[in-house]
């Protein structure tokens, strides 16, 4: 399995988040899909089979992304 992770602030909303990936995401974001890292590993790390499960969900621009503190 291979991931990637981008350092953001604690408390930082989805459209700010998304910018830390590509500038343009921060200023086009209007909903993103949503699931945890747990969820994803459970279900051999598929995003179909995550959605499958009714464990992806829709969030706003006001979500605040769960981050953790390592």
């Amino acid at each position: 399995m291979k991931s990637k992770a981008w350092v953001i602030p604690v408390e930082t909303k989805a459209p700010k988040a998304a910018g830390a990936i590509h500038n343009d995401f921060e200023r086009v974001l209007i909903k993103a899909e949503i699931m945890s890292y747990d969820d994803f590993v459970a279900h051999s790390c598929a995003t179909a089979q995550v959605k499958s499960a009714g464990r992806l969900r829709l969030e706003g621009k006001e979500y605040i992304v769960q981050t953790e503190i390592l």
